[in-house]
């Protein structure tokens, strides 16, 4: 019964994961009949059906009748499937396999007195066929080994056919007994084997979606790629193993291994000619230990007749020379296999989508930014890599050194591997770093990496506890990026060298092997770097004792808003709204800019599509620097229509009215989940003019735009909290005013003085006095320059008085413009209630019903929180799931361990971020909160907390008492 749950549970989940697939395709079917239908509205018909009944998915379904079930004991080496006991039972009982196969699982029976197979087992009360033929079996050769039954364990070995080694059968544990039975009777591995051999597909079956998918990289298509690409797809479906198809080979990862392993590096077998030989120096050996031993002189080589005393003097010194030389050589041998020895080697892991790849071949190494469309321009489709070829970006050639079978631990070298098999590939640590494609045409596209559910957060600096071991673990920090694909290596502005990791032990795993394997040196890690990102929300309607804000009797609220308005330096205004309004230095630029909330869906929707947003702002770029634009397919344009169509179904209300045509860019690094806003006349440029498939319109801004959106990207990759990164924020810049044409011309600055009155008298007369030039210091030549073109660009520039001048917009007033919206967002962003957001782990815990309180109990601590509880079917274990903020997770997986005895165990996997509630800069203002918190609320603020952490991290001002409980006394004879 319990193996039939289990079934039912596997089979559930796939049916449901078929059934969403299901009507995944059928929405998009529909909704592409509705962009293609010109029926009239009253003739449509809404088809109610969901396609299911019409889709067969009965080869999906796990069932030991489909022969896609093995029962198996690793533990105890046997597993099998039902169709070894079908074929096994057929010929004693008399009964066709076929029908075997069919009965051998479900409500069937053995009627033995009348040798047929019955249905209705539960109803008449009989045990199913399975538990009669299989099962009890297999239940009588444990109870006989468990129990030490000799006369029955013989028994059942003789019958079977079976040879047990008498050191198996007296051994002291009963399990290694039971493992040499059962491994011999119903071997693991045939059964697995089998089934591979069965089931999985072959190489030819790969279908054509799955190619186009494979070498399309990123947002492009299959129709965008040249058409000496498209034609390799047929190579791909042929899987041809002939030597006029292209070699197309795929390397997933690199993965190291001891240089000993190696076979090459193994000692080969001796010949007989080296045996022999061996045995003959033995001989010799032993007859001179014989002789010495009985006192009789060992014959020595009789002198050469012309050597003299002198001569043989000197042959002495001469033999002393060799021995020393030989003495030094073996020293440097042993020394260099030593090296040899602790060397890691790494090999490729790869698979062959085409021709046969041979060892000493020489191949086009492809990284995942190669593009075949810009490389065909320089190559020929037709070149091969022994060509002498020009310098192509990221494509190199290299040699294939090694081929290796892949046989567990154990590696056999490989001269050539066909097509649609799975080999590792020795001698490319040189070229590949953790994925590429190999391929002996240049036509071939990079394959799309693999994407790893284990997201990188956890962070460490890393550095030698002796300086002088820098280049070791620089080197050990190469070459675990290399063999861990999951890891990152990361070189800080400051020097630090940085380890990002996916967790608790796949950080200790990653520092076990930099010191062991790879840098082989002491290091000293910091303590864990936690990643925060920093937000606002709504101004809360309750305050921290629940009573609704505004109806409360507030208590020294007016020097606490006096306060806030202290920090506000002068010159910036702040409104009651939040709409703060400041200028530049030069007074010649004033912004005024909004912090909205984003909504939770919007947030995620830019997350989610981070890649789709990288690849517009390529478009925009490429559209405004004149490029050929033929990238642009039909499929990159839906998939943008449709993010737009989703951001304006969640943007929705009066304040987000028509937000989305507004959109001026995104943040940080242009693709986060950060959105700046334009909502001021005379300005109409936005992220999706790849969509219009227009050029940037030159407004009268001119390229100050972009000084606009760098402070943009500046405030959003650090906030004022603790400069960690900001998102789900809005700003919106709603004015933005710049001087007139004669105020924004490039003149030479205050601080240098104004120019000679006699020199360029003409140029006063045009430009107002206090006009400046650019330059700090110019020369006569440039005086003369500026004087006779200022007049024609004002004559230029006075047809259309109310615009800016585009001269100089990268320099210092760029630079202006840059630094004035950056700290009018910071300013907005402190007007309105700030939070943290803290990256959250998805904890799955499973514990038996005693422990579960103590489970409770550690979450509770750790500041997690329980989403769901449920028991296991058939047995007594509880699964819990909860999120645990990353901060809070070192040491969780020990503690709980340790709090329940080893009965429960969690798995971590990274999730999502989330608002820590409690403000950071809460201080009590009403007196109902004095009344609860007391005069200090000294009680944990979880928010300040993290935060405080983070700014002594980097070195930042933290507000905090020197002094604690200052008001106690300490005397000498008790300490109090």
């Amino acid at each position: 019964m319990h193996l039939k749950n289990i079934l039912e549970q596997i089979n559930a989940v796939t049916g449901s994961l078929f059934t969403s697939k299901v009507l995944e395709e059928r929405a998009e079917k529909e909704a592409e009949n509705e962009s293609s239908s010109d029926t009239a509205a009253g003739d449509q018909i809404y088809d109610w059906s969901a396609g299911l009944e019409d889709t067969d998915d009965s080869h999906l379904y796990f069932s030991p009748d489909h022969g896609n079930v093995v029962f198996a004991s690793a533990i105890d080496g046997w597993g099998f499937g039902i169709e070894h006991f079908a074929k096994l039972y057929s010929q004693k009982i008399g009964i066709k396999p076929a029908l075997l196969l069919k009965t051998l699982w479900g409500d069937y029976y053995l009627n033995t007195k009348a040798k047929k197979i019955m249905k209705g087992d539960q109803s008449k009360g009989k045990k199913p066929l399975f538990v009669q033929l299989v099962l009890d079996n297999i239940w009588s050769l444990y109870e006989a080994v468990m129990k030490r039954d000799k006369e029955k364990i013989e028994k059942i070995v003789t019958s079977l056919g079976l040879k047990i080694g008498p050191r198996e059968s007296r051994h002291a544990d009963p399990k290694v007994h039971l493992n040499a039975i059962c491994s011999q009777w119903l071997p693991i591995s045939d059964a697995v084997l089998s089934m591979v051999c069965s089931k999985l597909p072959s190489p030819l079956d790969i279908t054509p979606e799955r190619v186009e998918k494979l070498m399309c990289v990123g947002a492009k298509t299959f129709d965008s790629l040249p058409p000496e690409t498209q034609e390799l797809k047929s190579a791909f479906l042929k899987c041809s193993s002939e030597g006029t198809a292209p070699v197309i080979v795929f390397v997933s990862k690199m993965f190291a291994v001891d240089a000993k392993a190696l076979p090459h590096n193994k000692p080969r077998p001796l010949t007989q000619e080296e045996i022999a030989q061996r045995r003959e120096l033995a001989k010799q050996r032993h007859a001179e230990k014989v002789a010495a031993s009985q006192g009789k002189e060992v014959p020595e080589k009789p002198p050469s007749e012309n050597s003299s005393e002198g001569s043989g003097n000197s042959g002495d010194k001469k033999g002393e020379e060799q021995q020393l030389t030989d003495q030094m050589d073996l020293v440097t041998s042993k020394a260099a296999k030593q090296e040899a020895d602790n060397k890691e080697s790494f090999i490729a892991f790869a698979r062959v989508f085409s021709g046969v790849v041979r060892r000493g071949q020489k191949i086009f190494v492809l990284g995942p930014k190669y593009d075949p469309a810009e490389s065909l321009h320089k190559l020929s489709s037709q070149c091969s890599a022994t060509d002498d070829l020009p310098l192509v970006p990221h494509m190199s050639c290299c040699t294939l050194e090694n081929l290796y079978l892949l046989m567990g631990r154990e590696l056999e070298e490989l001269e050539e591997v066909p097509a649609g098999n799975v080999l590792g590939i020795g001698g490319l640590q040189d070229f590949v770093l953790k994925s590429a494609t190999l391929s002996t045409s240049p036509a071939c596209p990079p394959f799309t990496p693999l994407n790893f559910e284990a997201t990188p957060i956890v962070r460490v600096a890393v550095e030698p506890k002796h300086p002088s071991d820098m280049p070791q673990l620089v080197r050990g920090m190469k070459l675990l990026n290399q063999a861990d694909p999951c890891v990152q290596v990361l070189i800080q502005e400051t020097g630090e060298h940085v380890l990002v990791t996916a967790g608790e032990v796949h950080l200790q795993r990653c520092l076990d092997d930099l010191k062991e394997r790879f840098a082989k040196i002491e290091i000293s890690v910091s303590a864990p770097i936690i990643p925060f990102r920093e937000t606002i929300t709504r101004p809360p309607k309750v305050d921290m004792v629940n009573e609704e804000i505004g109806k409360q009797q507030k208590v020294a609220v007016i020097h606490q808003t006096k306060e806030d308005q202290s920090k506000i330096p002068e010159g910036i205004q702040v409104d009651s709204d939040g709409l703060v309004t400041i200028s530049t230095p030069n007074k010649q630029a004033t912004l005024s800019v909004r912090a909205l909330p984003l909504p939770e869906e919007v947030t995620r929707l830019l997350e989610e599509n981070s890649d789709l947003i990288r690849t517009m702002e390529q478009l925009s770029t490429s559209l405004n620097e004149d490029k050929n634009t033929h990238e642009i397919n039909q499929k990159t344009m839906d998939k943008i229509k449709e993010f737009k169509q989703k951001l304006e179904q969640n943007l929705q209300g009066r304040k987000w009215r028509n937000a989305v045509d507004h959109i001026w860019s995104f943040g940080p690094r242009k693709c986060g989940p950060n959105i700046l806003l334009h909502k001021f006349e005379g300005y109409k440029n936005s992220v999706w003019q790849c969509l219009e498939n227009a050029e940037k319109e030159v407004s009268k801004y001119g390229d100050f735009d972009n000084s606009i959106v760098s402070g943009f990207q500046l405030a959003t990759l650090s906030g004022p909290m603790c400069e960690e990164p900001l998102m789900g924020v809005c700003f919106a810049v709603e004015k933005w005013e710049m001087n007139k044409v004669g105020e924004m011309l490039p003149t030479k600055s205050r601080d240098s003085g104004e120019c000679d009155a006699v020199e360029h008298k003409e140029s006063e007369e045009a430009v107002s006095p206090t006009s400046t030039c650019t330059a700090d210091i110019c020369s006569e030549n440039e005086h003369e320059q500026s004087s006779q073109t200022v007049p024609k660009s004002l004559e230029k520039n006075s047809k259309n008085k109310g615009e800016v001048s585009l001269m100089d917009c990268y320099g210092p007033f760029s630079g202006q413009l840059i630094a004035t919206m950056k700290e009018a967002c910071r300013y907005a962003l402190q007007a309105k209630p700030q939070r943290l957001m803290a990256a959250m782990y998805t904890c799955e815990i499973m514990a038996t019903a005693e422990v579960l309180g103590r489970v409770y109990a550690v979450l509770s601590k750790r500041e997690g929180r329980v989403l769901q509880e449920e028991m296991k079917e058939g047995t007594d274990v509880f699964i819990i799931k909860a999120v645990l903020p990353v901060a809070e997770s070192f040491g969780f997986a020990d503690e709980i361990r340790k709090r329940t005895s080893g009965l429960a165990s969690p798995q971590l996997v990274f999730s999502h971020w989330e608002i820590i509630s409690s403000d950071p800069f809460w201080v009590p203002t009403t007196e109902e909160e004095y009344l609860h918190f007391g005069e200090k609320a000294d009680s944990e603020n979880q928010a300040r907390k993290y935060m405080n952490a983070v700014r002594k991290r980097k070195g930042l001002y933290v507000e905090e008492k020197i002094v604690e409980h200052a008001e106690k006394q300490r005397t000498l004879s008790r300490n109090k």
